[in-house]
């Protein structure tokens, strides 16, 4: 039995407060937090969990918002456990104007959009499960900013459940919305050994009833090829084409084994996502990605080579590759804390929910973290369809989220420091 009630409704107003303000992160610039806007959702993140009962809510001057409760009376000699999420989305597609549109009592089907859009619910796991309770899309010009917006209000929901109890049990709880997790600078600016916390969850998972407990080992790497420009009716035997160069490097990439396009499960890849430039020079942007860390190496020399022979090849280009260490998988760091995933685990069996671990074919401030000696697993928030105009979010998933993450607290409340 639950000793904290949320208030769905609640919950859904925040979310729809939040996913209103537009804090797409830029990664073209290198500010931070990258885009304004997140200062902005910051600061109203900040008072709403000071009204929520955090008084010390804050804003730090990187545009992290810093807030903690005190154990309850009984429970001073528990760990720490930090709350988190990130306040920016990704730069995939709009975040700005952002129209939410909720929808009651879903009827489990195919969802058409005001722009046009539909949204088949055969083609997101999951949605169609959500028959009979509450959803929320856009007008499908934009980002709905579920991830990660739902777990922003989700933390906040459940501060304000907390903090409204009366015999409700947790340790101390320190709650951190970062900036910039969607373009990989999420941990930048955390101090952990300030954060002072035994464990940590991020409320970024997609679906419902999920703990993630891996995600990718990830680097990027920028491949920059330089020709000459000169006007092209002048150009024999003078120009040498750099978007040829970049073309060529695209094509000789292996298509078949190695891209997102064709691997799923525990299959790693290269993927090119972004070139831009002319004759004169030409930048490829690619990522990498693996649940094996010496898989990166391979794909690293894999860029290397390919560069090398595709310069080579046409006389006056130059190559030049920079790889770049991005995060890690959090594996190995959770298996030094057993409890991180064996509590939420034992929380959801109390419920009477039937929840599971699964790895992510992605990365989340909880790589980061991990990676720097804080366990951090992920825990579902109600996310579907994420990065696109047809993103869905599940108010009664969000609701879910927020009563396991009360009993997860309960739990932690139970143990004591080492």
């Amino acid at each position: 039995m639950l000793h904290a009630v949320i208030d769905p409704e609640r919950l859904l107003e925040r979310f729809l407060r939040y996913v209103r303000v537009e804090t797409t992160a830029d990664p073209s610039t290198s500010d931070y937090p990258s885009s304004p806007g997140q200062l902005d959702l910051g600061r109203i993140v900040a008072a709403d969990l000071r009204d929520a009962g955090a008084a010390d809510a804050m804003v730090d001057p990187h545009g992290l918002v810093h807030a903690s409760l005190p154990p309850t009376s009984g429970c001073e000699h528990a760990p720490t456990v930090a709350l988190i999420a990130h306040l920016d989305t990704s730069p995939e597609a709009s975040g700005r104007d952002v129209r939410p549109r909720v929808i009651r009592d879903y009827d489990g089907g195919d969802i058409t959009l005001e722009s046009g859009e539909v949204i088949e619910a055969a083609g997101v796991p999951g949605l169609s499960e959500r028959r009979g309770g509450t959803v929320v899309v856009t007008d499908g010009r934009t980002l709905l900013g579920g991830d990660d917006k739902c777990g922003v209000a989700i933390i906040v929901e459940t501060v304000a459940a907390l903090t409204g109890s009366d015999d409700a049990t947790h340790g101390p709880v320190r709650v951190l919305m970062t900036c910039d997790e969607e373009i990989g600078r999420g941990t930048d600016r955390i101090d952990v050994p300030a954060l002072n916390a035994a464990v940590a969850y991020t409320l970024d998972g997609g679906g419902r009833d999920v703990i993630d407990v891996e995600t990718f080992s990830a680097d990027g790497a920028v491949v920059r090829f330089t020709g000459r420009n000169i006007h092209p009716s002048i150009g024999k035997g003078r120009m040498v084409n750099a978007v040829r160069a970049a073309a060529d490097f695209v094509a000789a990439l292996d298509r078949d084994a190695t891209t997102p396009e064709t691997t799923d499960a525990r299959d790693g890849f290269i993927h090119p996502y972004e070139i831009e430039g002319g004759v004169g020079e030409v930048t490829v942007r690619l990522i990498l990605r693996s649940f094996d860390d010496a898989d990166l190496a391979v794909y690293a020399d894999t860029i290397r080579d390919t560069a090398r022979r595709v310069a080579a090849a046409i006389p006056g280009v130059n190559a030049d590759v920079v790889v770049s260490r991005q995060y890690r998988n959090m594996a190995a760091g959770l298996r030094k804390l057993p409890a991180a995933v064996e509590l939420p685990l034992r929380a959801a069996e109390i419920l009477g929910r039937p929840f599971k671990t699964e790895i992510i074919r992605g990365g989340t401030d909880g790589s980061g973290l991990t990676e720097k000696g804080l366990p951090t697993p992920n825990l579902s928030s109600g996310q579907y369809n994420i990065h696109s105009t047809g993103e869905v979010a599940s108010l009664d998933d969000m609701t879910a989220a927020a009563e396991h993450l009360i009993e997860t607290l309960r739990l932690w409340s139970d143990q004591t420091t080492s």
